[in-house]
Formats: C-alpha cells, structure tokens, sequence
C-alpha cells in the first residue's frame, strides 16, 4: 500500500488549522481559517477530488480524524462528502478505543503505530491518502513511510505555527514530480523521496 498526504501549507511551512479558527488553536495560534483567501477553486478542487477518488483509504492522526469525523457526516447528498463518508478510514491514536468504528473508521493504536503503518505498506493494496494530521505526517517522512506529498503551497506568511517537516538535522531528497500555479499564486507541488 502507498502511503500519499495532502497539505495545505503557507510559504513559511504552517500547516496548522487551515480550515477555521477553532481547530487547531495549540501554541496560541491565533490564524485559524488562513487557507481560504488563497483556496484556487479551480486547480485546488479538481486535484483535491482527484487525490480522494484515487485513495482507496484515508488515514488520520486522531485530532484531524475527529474534526473531519464531527463535519462530513452532516454534509451527506453532495458528492465529495459522500466519497469522504464512504471510504474506509484509518486512525492512529492513544485514546480512542480499538473497537471505535464511527464514521467507517480503523483505529490503529498509537503505541505500536509505525509498526503497524509498516506492515499495513507491505501487506495492503491502494493507497492511504493523510489529510493534515501534520504529528503524523511528521513521523511518517521521518520514517521514510510516506510515498508521496502533496503540498498546496499558499502565498503566505503565518510566522509560526505546526508544520509537517521534521526538525532532526537528516536531509532528504525529494523528486518534483508536477507543479502548477494559479491566478492567485497558490501553488499545488507533488514530491516523491529520492532515497538521499
């Protein structure tokens, strides 16, 4: 199974609460919903949809899991919240419990979760699409778990917040796979490690 994550990010690398301003407010942050003024509807949209149509799961560190689980259900008849209410998730946590199956969920204990994400690679077929979760994203690159990201880069500076990258001196090469830029300069970058 390939593992690929979507992020959106501002051009100083925060990925925190990017949706509103109650999300995420860890550290203070104070910019919560910072993503929509640079949301390009139409290169963003068909490459968020096209990202979720190809992921035969998705998997998520509990804090976005229960944002997103507490949202998509209520949003049932449109298109995209259905595929998202449909397909099966997987999420990584300490707390909730192992037999929690709401929103058609997976949990996979937080202890033992590299281990299992990495007999998960080698014994599953598809794709896991992470969205956000950037503790997991984090931990999944530092890993060398994570096949493909996926960076919605916006024109941006947040001055401080969560980011996705990990901050442990070790270089990694990443390959541009595509790019495009729209009107209003956010742009949507696909990178895979090169093994460097």
């Amino acid at each position: 199974m390939r593992i690929t994550a979507n992020e959106f990010i501002s051009l100083d690398g925060v990925v925190q609460a990017p949706g509103g301003p109650e999300e995420d407010t860890d550290g203070g942050f104070a910019n919560g919903g910072w993503s929509h003024p640079y949301f390009d509807v139409d290169i963003m949209g068909p490459f968020i949809d096209g990202t979720l149509t190809q992921a035969s799961d998705l998997l998520f560190g509990r804090r976005t899991w229960r944002v997103m689980a507490d949202a998509w259900p209520g949003r049932a008849g449109d298109p995209f919240a259905d595929k998202m209410n449909a397909i099966h998730k997987y999420v990584v946590s300490a707390t909730l419990a192992p037999d929690d199956t709401e929103w058609n969920s997976t949990v996979i204990p937080g202890a033992n979760a590299l281990d299992d994400l990495r007999k998960l690679k080698e014994s599953g077929e598809g794709e896991a699409l992470v969205m956000g979760s950037p503790t997991l994203v984090r931990a999944l690159i530092a890993e060398g778990l994570l096949d493909e990201l996926r960076l919605m880069v916006m024109p941006v500076l947040l001055g401080g917040g969560k980011g996705v990258f990990p901050a442990d001196g070790k270089m990694r090469g990443l390959e541009l796979v595509s790019s495009v830029t729209g009107d209003i300069g956010t742009t949507v970058a696909i990178y895979r490690p090169t093994g460097q």
